[in-house]
């Protein structure tokens, strides 16, 4: 079964933004060596409206990544290194007091840096608690109170996060409820020793690999809304659904049996909302206009895997969440079993 778009946008019009947003995605591979499902997952989320957090050890180009996005895309781009001392005002920004040419003092609002199309918010989990829900406040609502008066944030706004896995002393790790705020959890290994040796060729020249501007602000904006109108049967609707509840530990009947030994609460509703969004991207950047079960499994892990809370017996037999979510997966079949 395929999709039909609104009239406004025309069949030509579509197959073209569908071919802008793979060269995107083909332009970050000219810069970014590998990682080729988390340049998808980036773009993904990009796409679907939502933020991405990415977990990884320093140095593997996770500023390089969004700095080049932001050059692919001509969108502003800002980058905030989380510390401890970090406080709400050094993200969102101040009134400050100012004098006027006629001697009057007024307070006028100075922007901080959030107020960016591509923001990288790195090492997240090193600010403090309140620091971390001013970014993630601003995430979900896309504005900032400052006072009594409400700043719209620009659009597209889009947060990629960044958290190192290894070194946890003097973090404040993000409670499971502002994990919900983010679309997608990606995780960036280690690159192999072809990876490698290209990154330090690379890296080490005097030729730099240097990026084209393929789309604006506006295109980015089109594509995001077309990409919503990828059509959806009930069929794959009601899989993604079942895989939601297959992650509810009380659920006996649905749940396979890691989920019932070892997690003690499943994904939110908002988990989903990710499922078909992201899904519905993956279509469109595939040239199609309806979702398939693939799209959906092909978005689950990063969809789910920072939304499942594991209980004590997990940690003591050392399952992590993505064995969970691995076996939600191979535990829920296409069709409904009646």
């Amino acid at each position: 079964m395929t999709a039909t778009v609104e009239p406004s946008f025309a069949r030509s019009r579509v197959e073209e933004l569908q071919a802008s947003a793979v060269a995107i995605e083909h332009e970050l591979a000219r810069v970014i060596v590998g990682y080729e499902d988390v340049l998808r997952g980036v773009l993904v989320a990009l796409l679907a409206g939502g933020h991405a957090l990415l977990e990884g050890a320093p140095g593997l180009g996770k500023t390089l990544l969004v700095r080049t996005l932001s050059e692919v895309l001509h969108l502003r781009y800002s980058r905030i290194q989380f510390t401890p001392d970090l406080m709400p005002s050094d993200i969102i920004g101040t009134d400050v007091l100012v004098d006027s040419d006629s001697g009057e003092r007024r307070f006028v609002f100075k922007h901080g840096p959030i107020f960016g199309n591509l923001l990288l918010a790195d090492e997240i989990n090193r600010a403090s608690p309140k620091t971390q829900s001013a970014l993630l406040e601003a995430m979900q609502e896309r504005t900032i109170t400052v006072g009594t008066t409400d700043y719209a944030l620009p659009e597209p706004f889009f947060v990629l996060a960044t958290q190192n896995p290894i070194e946890m002393a003097g973090t404040y790790p993000l409670p499971e409820a502002q994990l919900d705020r983010f679309l997608f959890k990606l995780k960036l290994g280690s690159p192999s020793a072809e990876q490698l040796t290209e990154i330090l060729n690379r890296t080490t020249s005097v030729d730099q690999p240097r990026v084209r501007r393929l789309a604006g602000p506006d295109a980015l904006l089109e594509m995001r809304h077309v990409a919503r109108q990828v059509f959806i049967a009930p069929h794959v609707m009601n899989y993604a659904v079942r895989l939601i509840l297959a992650t509810y530990p009380a659920r006996d009947a649905d749940a396979p049996q890691a989920v019932r030994q070892f997690v003690r609460y499943g994904a939110s509703p908002r988990a989903g909302q990710a499922l078909v969004i992201a899904a519905k991207v993956t279509a469109f950047l595939s040239g199609r206009f309806n979702v398939s079960y693939q799209d959906i499994r092909d978005v689950a892990r990063a969809s789910l895997r920072h939304r499942l809370i594991l209980n004590i017996e997990a940690e003591v037999a050392g399952t992590d969440v993505d064995s969970i979510v691995e076996a939600v997966i191979h535990h829920v079949p296409e069709e409904h079993r009646q």
